[in-house]
């Protein structure tokens, strides 16, 4: 099972989870939210389309699949935690300094391969 590591402004946690477990599922379920005060209840639910959920990943980034989460991996926006299967070990770190989205670091685009 894959180890998932999140990081906060405040802590790191070490979580042990299901292959195929949805990340944004998982962090709820963890009390780790992926939103801001503001998007908390103003968001999709998870259908990948307000990009309100975005997540930072560090170490060992899957490639995205979906649509909006192939746009924000290739400009450097934070990942969707909504669109990403946990497969494989993973370090996500929580968006601190989002209002709504999160901001661009073009340092952090996707790279294939």
């Amino acid at each position: 099972m894959p180890q998932l590591r999140i990081i906060t402004t405040t802590q790191e946690i070490m979580l042990t989870v299901p292959a195929g477990a949805n990340l944004r599922q998982v962090l709820l379920d963890a009390t780790l939210s992926p939103y801001t005060i503001l998007t908390r209840r103003a968001n999709c639910g998870g259908r990948g389309i307000c990009a309100t959920c975005g997540v930072w990943i560090d170490a060992d980034e899957p490639a995205p699949e979906h649509w909006h989460d192939k746009l924000a991996a290739q400009f450097g926006y934070p990942r969707l935690s909504c669109q990403i299967t946990i497969q494989d070990d993973m370090t996500v770190r929580l968006v601190q300094d989002k209002w709504i989205w999160g901001s661009r670091d073009a340092a952090r685009r996707w790279q294939s391969g």
